[in-house]
């Protein structure tokens, strides 16, 4: 009898100090660059220090970055810990980068309504001869079938999604060993998986997530902005401010505030331009076309060099990023928006800048010829005119110029010297 009073107070506080299983959370939502590599990886890392029992990844990506998703695959395979992946909600898909990433994790599952596939590999920024892409294309297929093999899934399936980009949907996944289970939500996948045994590199685990605490892990700062300026949109603005800044304060040195500006914004473009791939014939025409606008400014070239810079910033902007592939698109609104205000920023630039080079000096030397004065004293060749408020000597070819008569400045042949003629 004391034994039993004894035990039941120690199993109740075995239970109250038994740390309950839990699984960190993460999304994958758009497409696979080198933030989402980062906060994988580090999210990994952060699972493992926190004691967390698995990590889960919920997924919808068109696709991505060949070298992101091998720094993600990898950090999945290196993990100490169960990594399940889960195409959610309905409606998303694992396509392209995604397939791979699907399967290398430990457990696979999909959403009713989401799809799988399409995992052939695309080129951006460059385009590739038959014989590399073919080797490109064997590559990939070795490196998924691998990956669905080691996972007890579908290799030949695989093989097809890269080869003839073949998708399929959730239940036809299954039912093809795609995938491990279908739910149709977190807790439902978790009471399917609950007491599957996952083998790791580093021993065996045995998943009790029916009741397990979800604890939801987010992005870095760092990788929120990487994040955001990875988008082409964005990173397109950047270069543009960029530009703008920087043209501003070459055509008008001493601005400082445009020049300050347009370096920072042209720095996190080319930051961002070294996350996404870009082909390097359009910045260069962008380029060209920023050179070809300094000229303008320095040039009189009655509009050619502005012409030429406009065609040069349009081609550059349709060529900077691979039309191809539709996760590097930039808004065709964007760049038609930014040609447009490009092309009436010198149209009136180059209005105005005409305007003042035929206007006629109103200062210095050149700003007295033609102006109206009085003759004062006449001594000989020399003569004294009063004109815009001073004295002037001056000297005239006309030889019956005498005091009191009205006068026009000629030329201006010294500092204090005036070439003059009698006024008609």
């Amino acid at each position: 009898m004391k034994r039993t009073v004894v035990a039941i107070p120690l199993l109740f506080l075995s239970l109250l100090s038994r740390t309950p299983y839990h699984i960190d959370e993460i999304s994958i939502d758009g497409p696979i660059g080198p933030a989402y590599a980062y906060f994988v990886s580090d999210s990994v890392k952060k699972a493992q220090a926190d004691g967390a029992n698995a990590l889960l990844i919920t997924i919808d990506t068109p696709g991505g970055l060949d070298t992101s998703m091998r720094i993600i695959v990898k950090s999945i395979e290196e993990a100490k810990l169960p990594v399940i992946t889960y195409i959610y909600p309905s409606g998303s898909r694992a396509a392209s980068a995604g397939v791979f990433i699907v399967m290398s994790s430990d457990v696979a599952a999909m959403a009713p309504g989401t799809n799988i596939g399409a995992a052939h590999p695309v080129t951006i920024g460059e385009k590739l001869g038959k014989e590399m892409e073919k080797k490109v294309t064997n590559d990939a297929v070795a490196y998924i079938t691998s990956l669905a093999a080691q996972k007890g899934r579908n290799a030949q399936w695989a093989a097809n999604a890269v080869r003839k980009s073949v998708s399929v949907p959730a239940d036809e996944a299954l039912k093809l060993h795609v995938v491990d289970f279908t739910a149709t939500t977190i807790r439902e996948l978790f009471a399917k998986i609950d007491g599957k045994k996952i083998g790791k590199a580093n021993g065996t685990y045995i998943l009790h997530t029916k009741d397990a605490v979800i604890n939801k892990l987010t992005m870095s700062f760092r990788n929120r902005v990487l994040l955001a300026i990875s988008d082409p949109n964005i990173a397109y603005i950047f270069m543009i401010i960029g530009m703008w800044g920087i043209f501003f304060e070459l055509a008008s040195p001493g601005a400082i505030f445009p020049g300050v500006i347009g370096a920072l914004s042209l720095i996190l473009a080319f930051v961002a331009f070294q996350t996404i791939p870009v082909n390097y014939g359009g910045i260069l025409l962008i380029l060209l076309s920023i050179i070809l606008f300094i000229l303008e400014v320095k040039i009189v070239s009655h509009g050619m060099l502005a012409v030429g810079g406009i065609i040069s910033f349009v081609l550059g902007s349709l060529l900077l990023f691979d039309t191809s592939s539709a996760s590097y698109n930039v808004s065709w609104t964007l760049i038609v928006t930014a040609s447009v205000l490009t092309a009436l920023f010198f149209i009136v630039a180059l209005g105005l800048a005409l305007k003042v080079r035929l206007k006629k000096p109103q200062t210095g030397k050149e700003g007295l010829i033609g102006h109206s004065g009085l003759v004062k004293d006449v001594n000989g060749d020399k003569l004294k005119v009063f004109l815009d408020g001073a004295y002037w000597d001056a000297h005239s070819d006309q030889k019956d110029i005498k005091t009191g008569d009205t006068i026009i400045v000629d030329d201006v042949e010294s500092d204090m010297l005036l070439k003059i003629k009698k006024e008609e």
